[in-house]
């Protein structure tokens, strides 16, 4: 039989959470392409049940909420298993700014600098969807007053464009990280499905 080299377990639970890490963001983001260049009231929109662009309107924003919430659900997942790992490199970090004996590679502070604007740009992200989320346009009588705006910490509009720029910002960083670290998911992805695939038996 032949011997195929299958990941480890915890090379492939990472590989699972940030497999559901970028599902969720990648529906996310082509979402946010279409609203970024749909907006509502436009004239391809047609309200939440008319016409757009493959999908209606409705289905864009289906895919946009739930692709939110599956990243937001991953990305705390992920915090979590990698929570060690994060303070250390935070630890290292700090001892290199105040001055201690510490060394950290260029690709590293590249990395560093990467994953905390991903971070930075996530957080708002995430917090103006989950506004949008709760507090939906129109109110709640049924969408009666088109005016209403629960005025938390921002005004409707600022949320709208904090929601949207580092929207943008946490797409262009990941697209940056994605590729820094390619070659590892290339080859984490194969060693995956070969995993999955049946063994053939190898001719003597």
């Amino acid at each position: 039989m032949t011997k195929r080299n299958k990941p480890t377990a915890q090379t492939r639970n990472n590989w699972l959470i940030d497999t559901a890490v970028f599902s969720g963001a990648l529906l996310s983001m082509l979402s946010g392409i279409y609203f970024l260049y749909a907006p509502s009231g436009g004239a391809s929109s047609g309200g939440r049940g008319g016409s757009g662009y493959i999908f209606t309107r409705a289905t864009w924003e289906d895919f946009h909420v739930w692709g939110g919430l599956l990243m937001i659900t991953a990305v705390v997942v992920h915090l979590t298993v990698h929570w060690r790992w994060i303070s250390m490199t935070t630890r290292r970090l700090w001892q290199k700014t105040c001055g201690q004996a510490c060394r950290i590679s260029r690709g590293a502070w590249v990395n560093i600098i990467v994953d905390g604007l991903i971070a930075l740009s996530f957080i708002v992200t995430a917090v103006s969807g989950l506004y949008f989320y709760f507090f939906t346009e129109g109110g709640y009588q049924g969408g009666s007053n088109p005016n209403w705006d629960p005025g938390i910490w921002f005004s409707r509009p600022v949320w709208d464009v904090l929601h949207t720029w580092s929207g943008v910002l946490l797409t262009a960083m990941a697209v940056i990280h994605i590729t820094i670290h390619w070659r590892w998911i290339v080859n984490v992805t194969r060693k995956q499905f070969r995993a999955w695939s049946p063994v053939e038996a190898k001719a003597s």
